[in-house]
């Protein structure tokens, strides 16, 4: 018995008491070869102080609610539908700037001002083409009295209603370069009644959201190329990911999502698919995929990286073991089952859900134990048992060669193999 305490605790010390497998990323059922029918060679019996003694843990197999996920890698970007990039189609210099980096303004709210020579020139000649249309308009109204009394010319009339058309075209092209140049139709009636030419226009937010990026300077100079601002509304975001073409058909749009992030591990953010790409990737062989998850409180950032869970299987019964309880044996996986008063290893097939726990395909029945904490220390003495039952034939066999001596040394080694008795 004593020999049997030093052994197991020589096997404690080397072989660790859990095994977390790699999260298996789709929720397909692990297949291996056919489990075959347990025998001797594939149980252990343990007295209750040497389980004790190695800290032995069961649980009993039951259904429970459990949700089952197909995992994915992605990345949180800001909505291009949300997001507006400001900046100017003409030159011009930074004359004033009315927000901050990190400031919430509303759609319209002034953002900038700028002075440009286009604008100046734009203005001059808008009320050079008003003043143009008025000169016009009072010329052809008096030619028009005159013809309409007698006395005018017909000529001059013709040419004056000439000269009222031109007048018109010019204000309205006038009219429209203000607008090309950034001036909406209140802003126009005001530079009309003002009677100012100053070169300035004032840049307004096209929506509302935070400035996330500000680049203008006072007295900088700009051009169409520049971007000055950047604004985006953050109260949603988007999950832009990639799952591999063989589980396209688990995904739709619609599709609840889970969404969890590094700087927040013990918190789940709720979304759903908005986006299936149509196109494969030749080299990865994935498609895109996007969700789209809520951002009220704004906690979540653009440019985080997320780990995406979509829902296949939500709040259904179904067998659930601890994760831990299962071990890897090739291309098997397989628990230790309490039978009696041994420990049979037992092959099963299981598939990933949430958290720590594997719903089980085949392989296990409610109400059966397992076990949980010491499986590890198990497989170790069930592959040992093995070997030495190899061992004992070998040394059987070459008996006579190697003395009476040797072989009484073999008969000291305790063996707890189940269906054996101890010598």
């Amino acid at each position: 018995m004593l020999r049997l305490a030093v052994c197991l605790l020589g096997m404690l010390a080397f072989t660790p008491l859990q095994c977390q497998p790699a999260a298996v990323e789709v929720a397909e059922p692990h297949a291996g070869p056919p489990a075959k029918p347990a025998g001797p060679d594939d149980s252990v019996s343990l007295s209750e102080p040497d389980r004790q003694l190695i800290g032995l843990e069961l649980e009993q197999v039951s259904a429970k609610e459990c949700r089952s996920t197909l995992k994915a890698m992605g990345k949180l970007v800001a909505p291009q539908t949300k997001t507006a990039i400001v900046g100017y189609a003409f030159s011009g210099r930074v004359s004033e700037v009315h927000v901050q980096i990190g400031d919430w303004v509303e759609k319209g709210q002034r953002l900038l001002t700028l002075e440009s020579q286009e604008v100046g020139t734009a203005k001059c000649d808008f009320f050079k083409a008003v003043a143009d249309l008025e000169l016009a308009t009072l010329n052809f109204e008096r030619e028009k009295r005159l013809l309409d009394s007698g006395i005018g010319i017909e000529k001059n009339f013709a040419a004056a209603e000439a000269e009222l058309k031109i007048a018109q075209e010019n204000r309205d092209a006038a009219h429209k370069r203000l607008h090309v140049l950034g001036f909406d139709e209140k802003e126009v009636e005001a530079i009309a009644k003002s009677h100012q030419i100053h070169p300035a226009i004032t840049l307004f937010a096209p929506l509302a959201g935070k400035i996330v990026k500000n680049d203008a300077v006072l007295g900088a100079l700009v051009d169409q190329a520049t971007q000055l601002m950047t604004v985006i509304d953050p109260t949603t975001l988007w999950v832009d990911a990639q799952i591999y073409e063989n589980d396209l058909a688990k995904v739709k749009v619609g599709q609840k999502v889970e969404v969890r992030v590094p700087a927040y591990p013990d918190e789940v953010f709720a979304g759903s698919v908005t986006f299936i790409s149509d196109v494969v990737d030749d080299q990865s062989r994935t498609i895109a995929v996007r969700a789209e998850v809520d951002n009220a409180e704004q906690r979540l950032k653009p440019g985080m990286f997320a780990d995406i869970g979509l829902l296949l299987m939500e709040d259904q019964q179904a067998l659930v073991v601890p994760r831990k309880a299962v071990l890897e044996e090739g291309l098997q996986q397989v628990v230790f089952v309490k039978t009696g008063d041994a420990f049979v290893s037992r092959a099963v097939q299981t598939s990933a859900i949430d958290g720590d726990c594997l719903q089980v395909v085949a392989g296990l029945k409610a109400g059966e134990e397992i076990v949980t904490v010491g499986n590890h220390l198990l497989r170790s003495r069930l592959k040992q048992g093995v070997l030495e039952q190899a061992g004992h034939h070998h040394g059987h066999g070459h008996g006579h060669d190697h003395g009476h001596g040797h072989g009484h040394e073999q008969s000291q080694a305790p063996t707890h193999r189940h269906g054996r008795p101890q010598p």
